[in-house]
């Protein structure tokens, strides 16, 4: 038997790991661990982030990888689990940001004079809810909501995107659009004690 065949008939956690330890001497070898898992790993940002977030920060998680392979250890697991952990410290550091620019949203609604009649109702959600005297509740609230829920509201409320944007960063319909941003404003009322998310009053 050749040591080609060898190697082809290895599993595939002992191949991915012969092919990270051959990259430390011939870094060409990680490409084929980005094509075996980019698509994969992609498929589980997108789920949690989006599309459009999924594609930039597919290519940081397999850079990272890229940079941190001298540090993977083959005695603690495989490549799959490492990467998927890498993906998931990623994502998680997004949702930090995130919640940072939140927080930022926040002060600013709340120093703003409300000068913004001609927008759209749901451009003010946080706005919105300042001026209702919740806005210490507007993170936990949001926190709630179903990631798919929440990136419509966040994706309108902070990145200003049309609906018809959105739906492309999410890879949805426009009229999904339009229906999960109608749950996330009653789960924000519900989560507000009945407050109305869009006015800043209470529902009567």
């Amino acid at each position: 038997m050749s040591a080609l065949q060898d190697v082809s008939d290895l599993p595939r956690e002992t191949e991915d790991a012969n092919l990270l330890k051959e990259s430390l001497r011939i870094p060409e070898r990680f490409e084929a661990l980005y094509d075996r898992y980019f698509a994969e790993i992609h498929r589980y940002v997108a789920g949690r982030l989006g599309t459009q977030t999924a594609d930039d920060l597919t290519a940081e998680i397999f850079l990272a990888a890229f940079h941190g392979r001298a540090r993977f250890d083959a005695h603690r697991g495989v490549v799959r689990g490492w990467l998927y952990g890498i993906a998931t410290n990623v994502v998680a550091q997004h949702r930090r940001s995130e919640s940072r620019q939140l927080q930022t949203l926040r002060r600013t609604a709340a120093e703003d004079a409300v000068d913004a009649v001609d927008a759209g109702h749901e451009d003010l959600v946080a706005r919105r809810l300042t001026a209702a005297g919740v806005q210490e509740q507007l993170a936990s609230a949001l926190g709630a909501i179903p990631d798919a829920d929440r990136d419509v509201l966040v994706l309108l409320a902070l990145a200003e995107l049309s609906y018809e944007e959105i739906a492309q960063a999410l890879d949805i319909p426009p009229g999904t659009v339009g229906s999960r941003l109608n749950r996330a404003r009653k789960k924000l009322r519900a989560a507000l004690g009945g407050v109305n998310p869009m006015f800043g009053g209470a529902d009567g």
